[in-house]
């Protein structure tokens, strides 16, 4: 029986991991630039001279059923991806600011996931016997529903002033942490039988100073890791909900609503479907090789895979997979 779990990797030792992957280098510059634009789109609208809900009824030709003037979406010099087909709204200031609501509904619904997930996981895990079961078998309970139908009900009956954004947040938090708090109660259950976590129980330590203590530095990789790829997920479910017409509405700006207002110009010009979707394909993408590729540098057994790397004919291990060892050998 071991003393002592796994833990985080050292910082530099999980950069350097990331570093010797192209993709996830690329994918990680890309969700930077994405932030960026998206804290900074008052900067950019401004500097466009632009904002997302106003209405250039003027740009509109009504004769041809309400698609832009001129050539490629009504694209100038005052409108750099042009404007909207029926009410002439600015199309990068539109996608610019649905960046920041789908990052907002998706990083708060995976934080909500998280902590409901760890909460639940620890006292099933930690708990008793009968205490694991009962949640145990309300959490399957809960992943048998139907979660897109309890979502269309919740969001049509809550009041229409209540924010939207934080009403995705919260329905989606709540309607899919099961996946986290399986992975935390799995967790809990092996890290219980090592000696440093039975110690501290047979100490008098209480459940929350072993969880805070003794557990929360061995669950933070596998979480870490879990959440990185809910984020794709949920960006995914917010705009199927404003697709639907039940996510957010307008004239607040969300790249699934962008699409379904998009789906009825699609045989006029595709550019409009084409703009938020291309959006929404490069973020997801972005996230998930980044999540894989953090999953990758968190796992302990990544360590033993780094000799692999090293140049044909080199003798002797390499200095990083020295440094590996001698970590590994410090752990036991």
């Amino acid at each position: 029986m071991t003393t002592t779990g796994p833990t985080l990797p050292r910082n530099s030792t999980v950069w350097r991991r990331l570093r010797r992957r192209p993709a996830a280098v690329a994918s990680a510059a890309v969700l930077l630039a994405l932030v960026l634009l998206a804290l900074g789109a008052p900067l950019l609208a401004a500097l466009e001279g632009q904002d997302p809900t106003t209405y250039h009824d003027g740009l509109i030709d009504s004769a041809r059923g309400g698609v832009p003037l001129g050539s490629y979406g009504g694209i100038s010099g005052d409108h750099w991806l042009g404007v909207e087909p029926g009410t002439g709204r600015d199309m990068f200031a539109r996608l610019l600011y649905g960046a920041r609501v789908s990052l907002l509904i998706a990083l708060g619904a995976t934080a909500v996931q998280v902590l409901i997930g760890l909460v639940v996981g620890l006292a099933a895990g930690l708990g008793n016997r009968l205490a694991d079961q009962v949640l145990s078998r309300f959490t399957e309970v809960l992943t048998a529903l139907p979660m897109l139908v309890i979502a269309i009900s919740l969001t049509a009956i809550v009041p229409a002033d209540f924010p939207r954004p934080l009403l995705l947040v919260l329905v989606i938090g709540l309607l899919n942490w099961f996946g986290t708090s399986r992975i935390v109660r799995a967790r809990t259950l092996a890290l219980k039988k090592l000696d440093h976590v039975a110690a501290a129980r047979l100490g008098g330590s209480g459940p929350l100073r072993v969880a805070r203590r003794e557990l929360l530095p061995s669950l933070a990789a596998p979480v870490i890791t879990y959440a990185a790829v809910l984020v794709p997920g949920n960006i995914v479910v917010e705009a199927s909900l404003s697709f639907l017409g039940i996510g957010v509405r307008p004239p607040t700006a969300s790249w699934g609503q962008m699409l379904s207002s998009a789906t009825t110009w699609f045989r006029a010009d595709p550019t409009y479907v084409l703009l938020p979707a291309a959006c929404l394909l490069v973020t997801v993408l972005a996230f998930t090789v980044l999540g894989d590729a953090v999953r990758t540098a968190l796992d302990p057994r990544e360590r033993s895979r780094l000799r692999v790397g090293t140049r044909a004919g080199r003798k002797g291990p390499s200095a990083d997979a020295a440094h590996e060892q001698r970590e590994k050998e410090a752990a036991v």
